[in-house]
This record gives C-alpha cells, sequence and structure tokens, in this order.
C-alpha cells in the first residue's frame, strides 16, 4: 500500500453542556483528525488530545505540530499498519498522535481488503453495553436530575467524576436514590493522593464496581498500596501508557482493572495487546472515553467488543454529548451500540457537516524527513 498524502483537520464540536472533571471544564471538543490517502483506499483516524495538556501532556495544538513536523515525513510511502509504530519510535512519547496516524493507515489497509476493523481485531459481539460518565455538577440534586435521565436512556453503568469535595457525599445520594442495584463507578483522574486513602476508603460503603486512577499518573507503588486500604477495586487508566505499563502494574498488584484507551496507549494494535495480556492475567478490561466524534467512537467499539472487556464501556451514544457529529449516528438500542462491520472502522464523515465544522485543514508529504 504506497501512501500518496495525508491530511491533519482540526474540528470543533460543540458540546451539549459542559462536562466537568477534576482536569478541567469542557464546552466544546476540538477534533484533530488525520486522513491517509493511498493508492488503494483513503483512512481516517481521531486524535483524542485534549486542548491543553491536563490529562496527559499531549494537547490538541501540539499533537498537530508534532505530526507534521515529524511523525508524517518519517513515515516511509509504503507501509502498512504494523509499520507505523517501528516507524514512528525514534521520537519519543506523544501516543495520542502517533495513534492517530495508525489508526488511519490501519483503516485505509482494511478497506481496501474490504475486512472491517472488529474482525480484524478479535471482535466476539456484534453489540456493545454502554456506561455514561457524568461529569461533576453545580449540586445533588442537579447530579441526581442527570442520572435519572441517563437511566431512562437505558445505559448499563453510571460513572461519577469525583475530586475532592466532590466525592463521599455526591456517591451517597446517588447510591440512596437509585439503589444498590445500580452498577456505580466513580472516576477521579489523579485528584488525590496517598494521604486521602482514609478518605477513600469512606467510598468502600456503596458497593462500586471500582475506583479510577485515585492517583496520579505515575505513582504505581502508591496504588498497590491503595489498592491494600480499600476493598472497592482500582482501576488504572492515566497510569496505563502500554502493555509494559500494565504487565508493571498487574505484577505490583495496583490495578484490579484496566481502563483501555487506544489513543492513550498510541493505537488499537498495542490496545489488543493490554487486552491479550490482562485477560491472560484474569485481570478485566473496558474501554474509556475520551468525548471522541463519530470516527474514534465507531472504532473504540470494534475494539470493547473483543472477548476480554467485560465491564460497560464508556463509548455511549454521540447524542449524550454533541448536537451535531461529523458521522452519520451509530446504532443505538436498549443501553447497546452496535459494532459497525463496514470495511475499516466503517464509518465516515458527512463531508458537508465535516466542512461546515471544520476550524482548518493541512495537506501533507510523506517519507520527506531531514535529518538535522
Amino acid at each position: 500500500m504506497t501512501i500518496e498524502a495525508i491530511e491533519i483537520r482540526k474540528v470543533a464540536l460543540p458540546l451539549k453542556e459542559p462536562f466537568r472533571a477534576s482536569v478541567g471544564v469542557f464546552s466544546a471538543r476540538d477534533v484533530l483528525l488525520v486522513r491517509v490517502v493511498t493508492s488503494d483506499a483513503e483512512g481516517w483516524g481521531e486524535c483524542v488530545a485534549l486542548p491543553e495538556p491536563r490529562y496527559s501532556a499531549e494537547y490538541v495544538d501540539g499533537a498537530a505540530d508534532v505530526l507534521r513536523r515529524f511523525l508524517v515525513p518519517a513515515l516511509p510511502p509504503s507501509v502498512d499498519a504494523h509499520g507505523v509504530a517501528p516507524a514512528l519510535a525514534p521520537f519519543r512519547g506523544h501516543p495520542m498522535a502517533k495513534a492517530a496516524l495508525e489508526t488511519a493507515v490501519l483503516d485505509a489497509e482494511l478497506r481496501a481488503s474490504g475486512d472491517s476493523l472488529g474482525r480484524y481485531l478479535g471482535a466476539v459481539r456484534e453489540r456493545v453495553a454502554c456506561g455514561v460518565s457524568v461529569g461533576i455538577m453545580g449540586s445533588v440534586r442537579e447530579l441526581l436530575d442527570a442520572v435519572a435521565g441517563y437511566l431512562a436512556e437505558g445505559y448499563a453503568r453510571i460513572k461519577l467524576k469525583i475530586e475532592p469535595g466532590w466525592d463521599v457525599e455526591p456517591v451517597r445520594a446517588v447510591r440512596e436514590r437509585f439503589g444498590d442495584d445500580l452498577m456505580l463507578q466513580v472516576d477521579a483522574n489523579g485528584a488525590y493522593t496517598p494521604a486521602d486513602a482514609r478518605h477513600l476508603a469512606g467510598l468502600d460503603a456503596f458497593g462500586l464496581v471500582l475506583i479510577e486512577q485515585p492517583l496520579a499518573p505515575g505513582d504505581l507503588l502508591g496504588h498497590a498500596r491503595l489498592s491494600r486500604r480499600l476493598t472497592t477495586p482500582i482501576c488504572l487508566d492515566e497510569s496505563i501508557g502500554s502493555a509494559a505499563h500494565a504487565a508493571a502494574a498487574i505484577s505490583l498488584g495496583a490495578a484490579a482493572i484496566v481502563n483501555v484507551k487506544p489513543g492513550r496507549v498510541g493505537g488499537y494494535l498495542e490496545a489488543r495487546r493490554i487486552h491479550d495480556l490482562c485477560q491472560a492475567h484474569g485481570v478485566a478490561v473496558w474501554c474509556g472515553d475520551m468525548l471522541e466524534s463519530g470516527i474514534g467512537r465507531a472504532a473504540n467499539l470494534a475494539l470493547a467488543a473483543l472477548p476480554g472487556f467485560t465491564l460497560p464501556a464508556d463509548t455511549c451514544a454521540a447524542e449524550r454529548y454533541f448536537a451535531t457529529d461529523i458521522t452519520e449516528p451509530l446504532d443505538y438500542t436498549d443501553g447497546h451500540l452496535t459494532v459497525p462491520t463496514g470495511p475499516g472502522i466503517g464509518v465516515v464523515p458527512v463531508k458537508e457537516i465535516l466542512d461546515e465544522l471544520t476550524l482548518w485543514s493541512e495537506w501533507l508529504g510523506v517519507g520527506d524527513r531531514k535529518e538535522g
């Protein structure tokens, strides 16, 4: 497969309402798309970096810069998806930018062969159970109303964003209002320190599925110690940047569950390796969400349909976040999304909507990096 050109494009997707987590408040989602044009097909990938380097060190404009100046020029004109990571390995970090490029190459490769991403990765389910992530809100009453609405829409699991000052009381209120049968978990995005262990143990009373990323991403030993003080299973998100990170966390006892976000770990090929590793060690995995457009959401569904993904995904219907998506709506029914079965990721942007929401676009050449 010969790559003829690559386009990077920044798109602004307004959110239906602001979304707040401990890492910031978002009123719009700046989406960086990568389109790979080959001799046989076109492919799309989505960079999940946020506008500011709060969730991780990457951010949208930085990802565009590293793609433009380093990653795309380093890509050989003739390459398949498995050759992308080795070609980009000399450049440290930037997994989200690398993932977008690898995904676009993989999408083009699969479209050319007529194969779907789900079948390629080893999906075993046609539909994926969906959970919903509920941001930090202005009051407990507002939170309860929001949760009630999501449950009425059929979501199988509720995840509450938490931070110091917004944790035990909102969790207690949700549990008391909706009962013990509600599948409920919390996500701290690293907002706590080891000194908060006793306070976090107060969440054990509410029968949570898991507490996600309570401590800083680099603190695997802290998570291992915390796991011995809590009865609630600890799930790691930001701490897991590769299969090697997952192996270290498992060996230390720092993670009973792993949240797999393909953009965070460098792409779907590495995400599958993490899935296989965790499955071999009896560690549950589930697919997280980065407020993706339909491009990233469709690809995530293919991953979430693998056998080791036993917990509901954060990959909910686009209507949860966006008034308008850049793809046709994915099929959401009874708390489940259908895994696309078309070639590649199974969806493409709607040109008119994409053009309307595009902030800028740029075409890049490949294989012409100059050293020095």
